[in-house]
C-alpha cells in the first residue's frame, strides 16, 4: 500500500452515483484566509521581467480596450446618422473606420498575447527553478517522511496549474478592469439614468458569488491533495512493480489505485461544480440586465431621451460589459486554483533544512582525515536512540570496520559523518575541526560514500563514473574502472563506456553497479572513505578482485567499512562491534576473537552458515 505522510488524517468519500464509500488517509487542508501576502509572492516572480516587457504589453492592454469600446459608438453613429437617412456613403465610410479598428485591435492583441506568455513561461520556468534547487538542499529528514510522489507533484503538476494564472489571467484581469471602467464611464457619460439602472445589477451578483468562494477555494484544495496522493501512489507502484508481481498483489493494488483514483475524481467533480456556478449567476444577472435595459430604454426611445443607435450601443455595451464579468469570475477560480498550489509550493519553499550551514561557516581545508567521535547521541524519531553515547578515535589513514546486526547503528554513524544528519547530543571531528561549523560541500567533497543500494542515474557508463569527479578526463575515468575490475565488463557491453543505461541502471546486474560505484568513489579520490555493505552483492570470484583493488582504493585514506564478510572486516586496523546504538566491543579481529564475546559469536555463525551451505 502507499506510503502515507505523518500529516495525514482519515476521510471519507461517497460516489454520488454509485453510493460506494471509499476511505483514505490524506494530507490536512490548510484552513486559512485568503493569503493576498502569499499572491503578492508570487507575482513578486514577474518583477524581473517587468521593466523588459511591461511597458509594451499596457500600451498594447489601452489599445486593444480602446479600439473595442469604439466599436458600439460606431454602431450607434452608423445606425443614427447613415442607416436611418440611408447615407450609403456615410455608411461605407464608417464601416472602413470598423475594420481599420477591428485590425488595430487584432495586432494589439497579438503582441500582448506573445509578450504575456514570455512573461508567463519564464516566471513557471524560474518558479520550478527555485523549488527544485531547494528540494535539492533538504535533509534526509525531510524526504525520510515524505513519499517521493508527493514531492514530485509539486514540481510538475503544482507548477504547471500556474501556467494560465501568469501567461493569461494577470494581463487579462488588467485588460478586463480597463474595459468594465471604459464601460461604466460610456454608459453613465451617454445617459446617467439608464446606465444606472443596468449597472446597478452587478452589486446582487457580487453579493451572491460571494458566499461561493471559500467553497470554491476549498474545493481546490482538496483537489490539489488528491492529486498528490494519486501521484505519490502511482510513483511507489513503478517502483515497486517487481515486488508486487512477485507477491500477486496486482488485483489489490490496481483496487488501491482505483479508490484514490475515484477519489481524485469525486474531488474535481465537486470544485468544478462550485466553479461553473459562476457562469449560471452571470447569465441570470446579464438577462435582468437586459430586460432592463429593453424595457426603460424602449419608454426613453418613446419620449425622445435616447435614440434607437444609442439603445442598440447600449446592448452592445452590456454583452461587453458581462464578458469581463465572466472573465473575472474565472479569473477568481484561478486565483484560486493557484492560492491552493502555491500554498503547496511555498510549504517546500518554506521548509528549512534540519542540517543547515550556519552563516559563518568555512570551507574544511584539505584534511588528513582525523576522524573522531564524541559522545554521539542520535533519534529518528524522538524517544527512540539510535545511538547512545558514541565515542570513537580514528586516527588519519585507519581503517575501521563496523559490525552488529540490523538496527545496530553501523550506517547511522556514517550518516552523521556525512552529515546526512545531526546528532541529538555530542559532536563529529574531522581534524579537529567540528563538522556543524564548515560548509557542508567542503565536507562532502573529501569524503567517499558506496552504498549496498547503488544508484545509477539515466546517462552512460562514462557519465556515471564521472559523477563523482565532473571534470575527470576519459582516461581517468577509464583507469578507475580498471583498478576496480570493472572495465572488462564495460568493454564488452555494445558501445562500451557510452552504453546509455536507463534509471536505476536496470540493464546491469547488481555486482555490475557495485563496480561502477566503486570506480565513482575512486575517481573522486576522497580522504576518507565510506563502505557501507558494498560488496554485499558480488559474487566470491569477484570479490577477490575487489579486496586487491581494495588494497590501492584505501591506502593512505581513512575508512569506514559496515560489512558482515569476514573477509572484508579481518584486515581492518580496528573492528567496532555495535549493539542498539552503543559500542560493545573493540579492537583488531584476532583481539576480538581470543575475547569470544559478540564479534567471535557473530564469525561463528557466519562460518557455521558457509559449512552448511556447502
Amino acid at each position: 500500500m502507499s506510503t502515507q505522510s505523518k500529516q495525514s488524517k482519515p476521510g471519507i468519500e461517497q460516489d454520488s452515483q454509485s453510493g460506494q464509500r471509499f476511505v483514505y488517509q490524506d494530507d490536512e487542508l490548510i484552513d486559512k484566509p485568503f493569503d493576498w501576502n502569499q499572491l503578492r509572492r508570487l507575482f513578486g516572480y514577474m518583477k524581473p521581467y517587468a521593466r523588459q516587457f511591461l511597458p509594451v504589453i499596457i500600451i498594447m492592454m489601452f489599445v486593444g480596450a480602446l479600439t473595442k469600446l469604439t466599436v458600439p459608438l460606431l454602431i450607434k453613429y452608423a445606425i443614427d446618422r447613415a442607416i436611418t437617412p440611408k447615407d450609403g456613403n456615410l455608411l461605407l465610410t464608417i464601416m472602413g473606420i470598423m475594420l481599420g479598428v477591428y485590425l488595430i485591435q487584432w495586432t494589439a492583441n497579438t503582441f500582448r498575447i506573445r509578450y504575456t506568455n514570455l512573461i508567463g513561461q519564464r516566471v513557471i520556468y524560474d518558479l520550478r527553478h527555485d523549488l527544485f534547487s531547494h528540494i535539492q538542499k533538504l535533509s534526509f529528514r525531510f524526504f525520510d517522511t515524505r513519499p517521493a510522489g508527493s514531492v514530485l507533484v509539486r514540481v510538475t503538476n503544482y507548477v504547471n496549474s500556474l501556467q494560465d494564472l501568469f501567461t493569461n489571467g494577470v494581463v487579462n484581469l488588467l485588460v478586463d478592469c480597463v474595459q468594465l471602467c471604459g464601460i461604466m464611464v460610456i454608459l453613465l457619460t451617454y445617459n446617467f439614468k439608464l446606465g444606472a439602472a443596468i449597472i446597478i445589477t452587478v452589486p446582487l451578483m457580487f453579493i451572491i458569488s460571494t458566499k461561493l468562494r471559500l467553497k470554491i477555494r476549498r474545493a481546490w484544495q482538496d483537489v490539489t491533495i488528491k492529486q498528490s496522493r494519486l501521484n505519490s501512489h502511482l510513483n511507489e507502484c513503478i517502483q515497486g512493480i517487481r515486488v508486487t508481481q512477485a507477491y500477486t498483489q496486482e488485483k489489490e493494488n490496481i483496487q488501491y489505485f482505483e479508490n484514490m483514483n475515484m477519489v481524485n475524481r469525486l474531488a474535481w467533480n465537486r470544485a468544478s461544480m462550485l466553479n461553473q456556478s459562476f457562469g449560471p449567476i452571470i447569465e441570470i444577472t446579464g438577462a435582468v440586465g437586459y430586460c432592463i435595459l429593453f424595457w426603460l430604454g424602449a419608454h426613453m426611445i418613446e419620449t425622445k431621451e435616447i435614440s434607437v443607435g444609442l439603445l442598440v450601443a447600449f446592448a452592445t455595451y452590456i454583452g461587453y460589459f458581462w464578458e469581463p464579468i465572466t472573465r473575472l469570475g474565472q479569473m477568481y477560480s484561478q486565483l484560486l486554483v493557484a492560492m491552493a498550489s502555491s500554498e503547496r509550493i511555498f510549504e517546500y519553499i518554506d521548509e528549512k533544512p534540519s542540517v543547515a550551514e550556519n552563516e559563518d561557516a568555512g570551507e574544511l581545508p584539505n584534511i588528513v582525515g582525523h576522524v573522531k567521535f564524541e559522545n554521539l547521541v542520535f533519534e529518528y524519531e524522538k524517544g527512540r536512540p539510535a545511538l547512545k553515547g558514541i565515542h570513537l578515535d580514528v586516527k588519519a589513514g585507519q581503517s575501521i570496520a563496523l559490525v552488529g546486526h540490523t538496527g545496530s547503528g553501523k550506517s547511522t554513524i556514517m550518516n552523521l559523518l556525512c552529515r546526512f544528519y545531526d546528532p541529538v547530543e555530542g559532536r563529529v571531528l574531522i581534524d579537529g575541526h567540528d563538522i556543524r561549523e564548515v560548509t557542508i560541500q567542503s565536507l562532502r567533497s573529501q569524503v567517499g560514500i558506496v552504498l549496498q543500494d547503488t544508484f545509477i542515474f539515466s546517462g552512460t557508463i562514462r557519465d556515471n563514473i564521472r559523477f563523482g569527479r565532473l571534470d575527470a578526463t576519459d582516461a581517468e575515468v577509464e583507469m578507475a574502472a580498471r583498478a576496480v575490475y570493472a572495465h572488462d565488463f564495460i568493454a564488452e557491453l555494445p558501445q562500451g563506456y557510452d552504453t546509455e543505461v536507463q534509471e536505476r541502471g536496470n540493464v546491469l546486474s547488481m555486482g555490475q553497479r557495485q563496480l561502477i560505484s566503486f570506480a565513482r568513489a575512486l575517481l573522486a579520490d576522497p580522504r576518507i572513505l565510506i563502505l557501507d555493505e558494498a560488496t554485499a552483492s558480488i559474487d566470491t570470484e569477484t570479490e577477490l578482485k575487489i579486496q586487491e583493488a581494495l588494497k590501492t582504493l584505501l591506502a593512505g585514506r581513512t575508512s569506514f567499512i559496515v560489512a558482515h564478510r569476514l573477509s572484508t572486516i579481518r584486515n581492518a586496523d580496528k573492528i567496532i562491534v555495535l549493539d542498539h546504538g552503543q559500542m560493545m566491543e573493540s579492537g583488531s579481529h584476532e583481539e576480538l576473537m581470543r575475547e569470544r564475546k559478540i564479534y567471535y559469536g557473530l564469525i561463528h555463525a557466519q562460518y557455521k552458515f558457509l559449512q552448511d551451505a556447502v
